[in-house]
C-alpha cells in the first residue's frame, strides 16, 4: 500500500513540476524519436504524471478495498493510469488546438457605414464614427465632395490605419 500511496504522491509533485517546467520534457525529448509524430504529446509531463499519480491512487484504492494482491492492484492501477493519461493528453490536444480570432485590421472597415462627426471639406480631412470589431472608433476621413457633420457615409478605401475615404449614402 505505501508503494502505491507513494507513486499517487510522486505524480502528483511531477504535475506540479510539469506546470512550473512547461515543456521541458518535450524539449529534451525534441527531435531524439525517429518516429516524428507518433508520440507527440503522449511523452508530456502531464500525461506521464496522471499515467504515474493514477497507477498509484488506482492501485492503493484496489489494493485497500479489495482482497486483491499486490499484482491485480497493480493492473488496476495500470488500467486507471493509462486512462488518465489518455485522457490528459485528448485534453491537452484540445485545448492546443483552439485558434484566436483574426485581429481586426483597417482594411475590414471598406463597405461598413458609419456617420460623420466633423464635418468633411471637399479638399481636407474630417472624421467619421465607424464601428470596428464591434467597437466605436473615430477616423480621420477624406471624401471627394464636401460632406455635413451628421451624415450617413460609406467606407471606399481605407488610406492608412487612421483615415478612410468615405462617400455619403444616397437613399
Amino acid at each position: 500500500m505505501t508503494v502505491f500511496l507513494g507513486l499517487g504522491i510522486a505524480g502528483v509533485v511531477l504535475l506540479v513540476l510539469a506546470l512550473v517546467f512547461d515543456g521541458v520534457l518535450e524539449g529534451l525529448f525534441d527531435g531524439v524519436s525517429a518516429l516524428d509524430g507518433l508520440f507527440d504529446g503522449l511523452l508530456s509531463l502531464p500525461v506521464i504524471a496522471g499515467f504515474i499519480s493514477m497507477l498509484g491512487f488506482g492501485g492503493a484504492i484496489a489494493l485497500g478495498t479489495t482482497g486483491l494482491g499486490a499484482g491485480a492492484a497493480t493492473a488496476v492501477g495500470a488500467g486507471a493510469g493509462v486512462g488518465t493519461g489518455w485522457l490528459t493528453w485528448r485534453l491537452s490536444r484540445a485545448l492546443m488546438r483552439e485558434e484566436p480570432g483574426s485581429t481586426p485590421r483597417g482594411t475590414d472597415l471598406v463597405g461598413s457605414s458609419g456617420s460623420v462627426v466633423t464635418a468633411i471639406p471637399a479638399d481636407g480631412y474630417g472624421e467619421v464614427l465607424l464601428y470596428l470589431a464591434g467597437q466605436p472608433v473615430k477616423y480621420a476621413a477624406k471624401s471627394a465632395v464636401g460632406i455635413e457633420r451628421g451624415t450617413e457615409v460609406w467606407v471606399e478605401e481605407a488610406l492608412s490605419a487612421t483615415s478612410v475615404k468615405v462617400r455619403p449614402v444616397e437613399r
